[in-house]
C-alpha cells in the first residue's frame, strides 16, 4: 500500500493575519496555516475562543521570537449579547442555567454598558485556558468542580452600543489585554437584572493589526502555494507600535554583535534597522540602545 508522501517543512519567516473561522480552536488553526505555508516553525500570539471568528496573528520562523509582543496590546471585539438567558460559558456554546423576561429599554441598557467604561474588576470564566495548579479552568469546569479565582482588574477603553433589538444588543468593545468579553456581558447582563450571554464574538484588531487586512483559510487555499509567501507581513509587524531606530553601518555591526549602540532615542522598546530589520532593542536613557532580540540572518 503506498504511503502518502511526506510533508517537507520549509523555513518560511513572517506573519500571518488570519480571520479565524468559529468553531475552531486556535490552535486548530495554526497547524492549518502551519501546512498551507509548509512551515517548519509556527507559533501563535494569544488564543481566541473556538466560538470567537476574527484576527488571529500567527508567526512564522523568525517571527515568534516577537510573539509575545501582542500579548499585551489592547484588543477590540464585536460582540452580540442575547440578554435574559445565562449559560454554563457565558456563550452560545453552553448550556442554559437560568431564563428571565427582559423587562429593560433603551436607556437602561445604555446606561448598564457605560456604567462598564474605565478601569473595572472583573472574575475570570471558569470556561478559560487560566490555570490552577497546571491544569486549565476549562477542565476543572468540565468535570463539575468550581475553583476559587480572585478578581483582576482590567480597562475597557470604549464601550459602544452598535444595535439594539431586544432580547439582542451589539457592541463594540476595546479594552485591555486580560479581558474577558464573555464575563463582560453576563456583568452587563447581570446588571440589567435579567442576565445575558454572547452570540457572537469577533476580534477585530489587536494593538496596531486590524481585520481589514486578515485572510481566511479558504482564501489562502485558493492561492498556488509557490505563491503564497507574499501573503505574510514581514517578522517586525508584531512591533510597529513601536519607536523606529535606523543605524549607520558601525552601529549595524557592533548592534549584530551584541553591543550597545550610541543613539538618542528615548527610553523604552524599539525596532531597530540598519537598514533593514535588525531585530528588537531597548533604549535606555544614558543614549544607548542595547539589544535584545535579533533575528537569525543578522545573527549570522
Amino acid at each position: 500500500m503506498n504511503q502518502p508522501p511526506r510533508k517537507r517543512w520549509q523555513i518560511v519567516d513572517g506573519v500571518l493575519l488570519l480571520d479565524k473561522p468559529g468553531g475552531l480552536s486556535s490552535n486548530d488553526a495554526l497547524q492549518k496555516a502551519r501546512r498551507l505555508f509548509s512551515a517548519a516553525k509556527a507559533g501563535h500570539t494569544g488564543t481566541l475562543d473556538p466560538m470567537a471568528t476574527g484576527l488571529l496573528p500567527l508567526c512564522f520562523g523568525e517571527a515568534t521570537k516577537f510573539s509575545n509582543r501582542l500579548l499585551e496590546a489592547d484588543k477590540t471585539y464585536v460582540a452580540t449579547l442575547y440578554l435574559g438567558v445565562t449559560t454554563t460559558t457565558g456563550d452560545a456554546e453552553g448550556e442554559v442555567l437560568v431564563e428571565r423576561p427582559v423587562v429593560v429599554d433603551e436607556t437602561a441598557v445604555y446606561a448598564a454598558c457605560a456604567h462598564f467604561i474605565g478601569e473595572i474588576e472583573q472574575v475570570p470564566p471558569m470556561y478559560s485556558a487560566l490555570k490552577h495548579q497546571g491544569k486549565a479552568l476549562y477542565e476543572y469546569a468540565r468535570q463539575g468542580i468550581e475553583i476559587a479565582r480572585e478578581a483582576r482588574r482590567v480597562t475597557i477603553h470604549s464601550l459602544e452600543v452598535r444595535r439594539i433589538a431586544l432580547p439582542e444588543v451589539d457592541i463594540v468593545v476595546r479594552c485591555s489585554k486580560g479581558t474577558y468579553v464573555r464575563t463582560l456581558g453576563e456583568d452587563i447582563g447581570a446588571l440589567l437584572g435579567c442576565g445575558a450571554h454572547l452570540t457572537v464574538l469577533r476580534r477585530t484588531g489587536i494593538g496596531p493589526l486590524e481585520i481589514d487586512a486578515a485572510l481566511t483559510l479558504e482564501q489562502i487555499a485558493a492561492v498556488e502555494e509557490s505563491a503564497r509567501r507574499p501573503l505574510l507581513a514581514p517578522p517586525d509587524a508584531l512591533l510597529a507600535h513601536l519607536p523606529e531606530v535606523q543605524l549607520d553601518s558601525l552601529g549595524r555591526g557592533n548592534f549584530l554583535h551584541g553591543q550597545a549602540v550610541r543613539i538618542a532615542a528615548g527610553e523604552g522598546e524599539v525596532r531597530v534597522y540598519g537598514p533593514d530589520f535588525l531585530g528588537l532593542g531597548m533604549a535606555e536613557s544614558n543614549q544607548q540602545v542595547k539589544p535584545v532580540r535579533l533575528i537569525a540572518f543578522a545573527e549570522q
